[in-house]
């Protein structure tokens, strides 16, 4: 911790943050290169080929911030971050994959993240991934990831193939993730919006907040937070629209009978989510903390990419927020997340 946090009393904790593993990307392609290439036509369809082009350039460039753990700590120091939650980047979800490859993926990516933050365990924490479209063998890489590999928990997407966050078949695992007390970090790969969205960077700026209020949806609306109010889910931006939307889902909940699967109104499950605080603007930062708390908010920067905050610390400090608000949601509430954990 620099001498500035520690006068200040708080452990600055970024939980968004990326890390690329390319010899896994490597290994994926060389064993299924079809299904890359379909997989990488689907992204085509998706994004468009001007975005991909623009996106291609930005991640090469970031390559070292992705990859370097001493790039990474003096980001962190120019940035005011004492510490990382450092996560796979999504690209490594691979929803496409057939079950032996997807759980070996998984794996193999858990071993990498853990690699990775134990360069410096001091300032940098490990999330992992499990094959979230194949889920009777998740609950096997979560116990991989947070008792074989000592991370805190694993990321994954807003929905994979045929698999929503409301699917029966995802019981196990979140019963599992509650028990571990482990963190689920929720961040989007992609957008079943598809086509509609290949212009303009519309799959990231309309894509990723419209997954982030699918699939929160499909955690509430199922009951999931009801069976297993235990559970440690952080949501990544902000939780996309929901929260500023909320009161069209209490009114759902209200006047629908098939809206009426969770016990209480939708908008009192935002204050058992954590979000994270990439909304890039204050006024979006102070909606966030009053409809969800200030207990639930995180601080978020998405490292590195370009659609990220470049300065997380100052979006927070510069929100108008009251001190003591401040100092949890840079540091306070994410300690918090972390204290009852399961350790390997």
């Amino acid at each position: 911790m620099s001498d500035q946090h520690a006068m200040n009393g708080v452990t600055v904790t970024d939980v968004h943050a990326h890390v690329l593993l390319p010899a896994l990307q490597a290994e994926v392609e060389r064993r299924v290169p079809d299904a890359v290439r379909e997989a990488a036509a689907l992204e085509l369809k998706r994004n468009g080929a001007e975005s991909l082009a623009v996106s291609g350039a930005m991640v090469g460039a970031r390559i070292p911030k992705l990859t370097d753990v001493t790039v990474r700590l003096a980001e962190m120091d120019a940035q005011g971050v004492d510490r990382q939650w450092v996560s796979a980047s999504p690209n490594h979800f691979y929803p496409w994959a057939p079950e032996g490859l997807a759980v070996w993926a998984a794996n193999e990516a858990n071993r990498l993240v853990a690699a990775h933050v134990a360069q410096e365990p001091d300032r940098l924490t490990g999330l992992g991934l499990v094959p979230l479209q194949h889920p009777e063998r998740i609950v096997e890489c979560l116990d991989d990831a947070v008792l074989g590999r000592g991370l805190a928990g694993v990321e994954i997407s807003s929905f994979a193939g045929d698999v929503e966050l409301s699917d029966p078949r995802l019981e196990p695992f979140w019963a599992r993730a509650a028990e571990l007390r482990a963190v689920v970090f929720l961040h989007p790969f992609g957008c079943s919006l598809d086509e509609r969205l290949d212009r303009f960077y519309l799959a990231n700026t309309v894509g990723q907040p419209a997954e982030n209020a699918v699939a929160l949806s499909h955690l509430i609306f199922a009951g999931v937070l009801d069976r297993h109010p235990d559970l440690k889910i952080v949501a990544a931006h902000g939780g996309g629209y929901l929260p500023t939307a909320i009161g069209r889902s209490d009114r759902a909940w209200k006047v629908r009978p098939e809206a009426r699967r969770c016990e209480h109104a939708p908008s009192t499950y935002l204050r058992r989510i954590w979000f994270d605080t990439v909304v890039h603007d204050p006024h979006a930062l102070r909606t966030l903390v009053e409809v969800a708390g200030g207990s639930q908010v995180v601080l978020g920067s998405d490292y590195p990419f370009d659609m990220g905050l470049d300065d997380p610390v100052s979006l927070v400090r510069g929100a108008g927020l009251p001190a003591e608000l401040e100092q949890r949601i840079l540091g306070g509430n994410a300690d918090s997340l972390l204290e009852t954990r399961v350790r390997a």
